[in-house]
């Protein structure tokens, strides 16, 4: 009785955590070229998340991951924190700004500002790989909608993906032609996370998959020992994105894992994708 109780919670977590692997060949190209995250910045004369870290990551023809949230104005712009603080010294939540405000805020005291998505858009190539991260906080539903809606006629190459699992439920049930990552890493022993155990331990281990059947995982590539990403890797041949990979060193040592790989604070050449 007992192995058969544990034979079947064995099937019950495959079940939980499997993937979708029927669409892995529209990742191709994601594999050909290192995705610079946030834009390739270097937080001096540089801001990550600006207009000029998307034209330098183009320029030097890597992919683009970055952060998309909604202002009280309904703007979609492009940035990662929930708090202003550390790229403006502005102690205020970009979701209680709008856009008009947040031009009052240089980002690192430089020229660049806050951009709108639709402005980043036009800086990109055909052939520029975007992941567009969908924050998880505040309005993300509508957030998701509106940056659907904006991709609608996009003829470059873009996917979505979310911390958040009912993000990437929602695309799944409403937009299914769009390519979905789960993105997630080890929330248990981040005491940041704000969510409950029971919530830390399902979103880390991966077992709300069956709910958002995500397309790729991207999973934080520190974490990479987590089961249920060495399952998704090794046994479901999942479509697997590292992030955030700081150097040449750790990139060797993780590439065996993982078929995309997003960078920042070192500069990599997509020649190493092939060898």
């Amino acid at each position: 009785m007992i192995i058969k109780l544990l034979i079947l919670l064995i099937v019950l977590y495959l079940i939980a955590i499997y993937p979708d692997t029927s669409r892995k060949g529209r990742s191709a190209a994601y594999e050909k070229k290192f995705l610079a995250h946030r834009g390739l910045f270097n937080n001096i004369d540089v801001p990550e998340n600006s207009l000029i870290a998307f034209r330098k990551a183009v320029e030097n023809d890597f992919g683009i991951e970055l952060d998309v949230q909604l202002t009280t104005d309904d703007r979609l712009v492009v940035f990662h924190d929930a708090s202003l603080k550390r790229m403006t010294g502005i102690d205020k939540n970009l979701t209680d700004c709008s856009y008009e405000e947040l031009l009052n805020y240089p980002l690192l005291d430089t020229k660049e500002q806050i951009p709108l998505f639709e402005d980043v858009l036009k800086v990109l190539k055909p052939d520029t790989p975007l992941v567009i991260e969908i924050k998880a906080e505040g309005r993300y539903i509508e957030t998701t909608q509106k940056t659907v809606k904006m991709m609608r006629g996009y003829e470059g190459l873009y996917n979505m993906e979310s911390f958040n699992p009912m993000v990437v439920r929602y695309l799944r049930m409403n937009e299914p032609q769009i390519i979905r990552g789960q993105l997630s890493y080890d929330y248990l022993h981040d005491p940041n996370a704000k969510v409950s155990k029971p919530v830390a331990f399902a979103l880390t281990y991966l077992l709300l998959n069956f709910l958002t059947r995500p397309d790729y995982i991207a999973y934080d590539v520190e974490g990479s020992d987590n089961l249920s990403f060495q399952l998704m890797s090794k046994l479901f041949k999942a479509e697997c994105v590292a992030w955030t990979v700081k150097s040449k060193k750790q990139f060797q040592e993780k590439k065996h894992l993982y078929q995309c790989f997003i960078f920042d604070s070192w500069l990599p050449d997509n020649k190493d994708l092939n060898e």
